[in-house]
């Protein structure tokens, strides 16, 4: 089973999706656990307050270090094992295929934290996270939307996930495919509203029919 841990603000943002198809699924078979923990738990102020001003002047706040390392602590318990912490921000190395295949490959357990704001203190990042990861060239309100994309493209990848194993050996960016996007897909009927299928996918010559496939790779 992979584990993962998710430190958020909003943890009720993530109900309704995992609640849903195939992850859903994936839970019930105890393929993945996912734990959602409430970061103001772990603030020692009576207003559950977990930012403050940056130093140095500014727009914005700043995530503080107290809340996000006890939050981590209490997370990893007595573990032993090296539990990874992922840090979603902008500033992070661009999430792709790959890097989904080594998560799901590589460990069994992640600590996902989701950022807000201007983003966490520094001394949390230099002190306990081991990946930032990052969506692309684009800045969200917070670090669930990452999170669950994440959770969603490493989750798939276990055996059992995804129906047959064989609907992530080949799909866009798999390394059967050369890490390159998918072939088109067509399905029945064959003539809609005058657009037709290509006559090569109905011949049952399976050697063509991979052979266009290869051709139309992107």
């Amino acid at each position: 089973m992979l584990r993962f841990d998710v430190i958020s603000l909003f943890p009720e943002s993530f109900e309704s999706t995992l609640n849903s198809s195939i992850l859903a699924r994936a839970i019930k078979l105890k393929k993945i656990d996912v734990r959602l923990h409430q970061l103001r738990d772990f603030a020692k102020n009576k207003w559950r307050k977990v930012d403050d001003r940056p130093f140095g002047g500014g727009a914005g706040m700043v995530m503080a270090c107290q809340p996000l390392f006890d939050a981590v602590k209490k997370i990893r318990g007595r573990s032993i094992k090296k539990i990874p912490i992922i840090y979603f921000t902008p500033r992070g190395q661009k999430f792709d295929q790959p890097m989904a295949e080594k998560f799901s490959e590589k460990f069994d357990r992640m600590i996902l934290v989701c950022g807000h704001y201007e983003g966490v203190d520094q001394r949390f990042i230099d002190a306990l996270v081991d990946f930032e990861i990052s969506l692309g060239d684009f800045v969200l309100t917070g670090g669930e939307l990452p999170a669950l994309v994440f959770i969603d493209a490493v989750a798939r990848l276990i055996p059992g996930v995804v129906g047959k194993n064989e609907s992530t050996a080949e799909e866009s960016f798999s390394k059967r495919l050369d890490r390159k996007k998918e072939y088109p897909h067509f399905t029945r009927p064959e003539n809609f509203r005058g657009m037709k299928v290509p006559e090569i996918l109905l011949t049952g010559d399976h050697g063509k029919i991979e052979n266009w496939r290869r051709k139309n790779l992107q």
